[in-house]
C-alpha cells in the first residue's frame, strides 16, 4: 500500500544513505524494517506491561515497602 509520510530532510537523507549502502535506490525497505521493529517493540512493551500489572497485589505490604525503598535508592544513583 502506498502512503504519504512527511519526513524531516535529515531523516530522508539518512534513509537514502542507508538504502544506498545496501545497493537500493529508494528507502522503502529500510522504512518497512524500521516500522516492523517499532511495532514489534511496542507489542513486546505491552506484553511486559500486562505481565507486570497481573502481579499487582502479589507482595505483602512489608515486601512492597522494601521494594519501593530499593527502587528509590537505585533511582537516586542514576546518572
Amino acid at each position: 500500500m502506498r502512503v504519504t509520510v512527511e519526513l524531516k530532510p535529515e531523516h530522508r537523507s539518512r534513509l537514502l544513505a542507508m538504502a544506498a549502502r545496501r545497493g537500493e535506490k529508494g528507502f522503502s525497505s529500510v522504512l518497512r524494517e524500521a516500522l516492523n521493529a517499532y511495532l514489534d517493540a511496542q507489542t513486546e512493551w505491552e506484553h511486559r506491561r500486562k505481565k507486570a500489572l497481573a502481579l499487582q497485589g502479589c507482595l505483602k505490604a512489608s515486601e512492597a515497602k522494601k521494594l519501593r525503598e530499593r527502587a528509590a535508592a537505585l533511582r537516586k544513583d542514576w546518572r
